[in-house]
Order: structure tokens, then sequence, then C-alpha cells
């Protein structure tokens, strides 16, 4: 088992005997997230910190697109819910590096494997996205990737 997922473990009991129902919440579902993604792979598959980096990164990225979706619409309650569950599963996601730091490797990445032109931003993303390791947003790096490809 990987450490992160003791630690989402023994948050989970924490929130219980505190009775803090949001984390609870949170937790619990991060749970049942972890075991359908442990059951996808196979009963002997161990989840690493890795898996629960980027599980964490994409239910983050759900909940990011649903807020948006639930101000659009005036549901800011719903919105603010949201956002408080984000805040909750931030503390399993490495520090996110800046937009400069992300563009010093995205500069670096390129210069190594020779891209120059938008036409290559394929293979920039591919060779980038697994240096960051869920320290950057995707949508930032793509941007990122862009301003750098196109000049």
């Amino acid at each position: 088992m990987s450490t992160l997922t003791d630690r989402v473990s023994a948050d989970l009991k924490t929130a219980m005997k505190e009775h803090r129902e949001l984390e609870l919440s949170v937790f619990r579902m991060l749970k049942a997230e972890l075991q359908k993604f442990q059951a996808d792979k196979g009963v002997s598959y161990e989840l690493s910190d890795d898996d629960v980096i980027s599980l964490v990164g994409r239910l983050v990225k759900q909940r990011r697109e649903a807020a948006e979706q639930y101000k659009a619409a005036g549901a800011d309650d719903r919105a603010e819910s949201e956002l408080a569950e984000i805040e909750v599963l931030d503390a399993y996601l490495p520090a996110q590096l800046s937009a400069e730091e992300v563009e010093t490797l995205v500069r670096e990445t390129a210069a190594e494997i020779g891209a120059a032109a938008p036409k290559d931003m394929g293979r920039v993303m591919k060779a980038v996205m697994p240096r960051l390791k869920g320290q950057a947003d995707g949508t930032l790096v793509k941007d990122v990737v862009m301003r750098v490809l196109q000049g």
C-alpha cells in the first residue's frame, strides 16, 4: 500500500471521530474511488502514490468543472460545495508549480526533443506531462506549450 492510501484511511478515521461532515464525505468518496481503481487493475495490484495523485488530480478537475457549471447556472451554493471539496482533496496533491516554472520546463523539454513549431505540440505534451507528475494543471501546460511553440 502506498503511504498516501494509508493517509486517506487515517484522515477518514480522524474525520469520523471529530464529526467533520464535509471531510468525511470527501474521504469516503476518495476511498471508494481508490478501491474501484484497484479493483479495475486486479486483485493483486498495489496502489502507488503516483496512482493516488493521478486519481486525486482527476477528481479535482471534475469538481472544478462542476463548480464552473454551477456558477454559470446560478447555483452558487452548489459551486461553493464543489470548491470546498477541492480544498480537502488538494492536501493529497504535490505543490503546484507556477506558470513560469512550467514554462521553463516546457522550454527545456522542447529543446531536448527538437520541437519548434505548433505541429510538435503532441510530442512536447507527451514528454513534459510525466515530468510534472501532478504538479501542474493540464490546461495550464497546454497553454504554455502552445505559447512556447508559437514563438
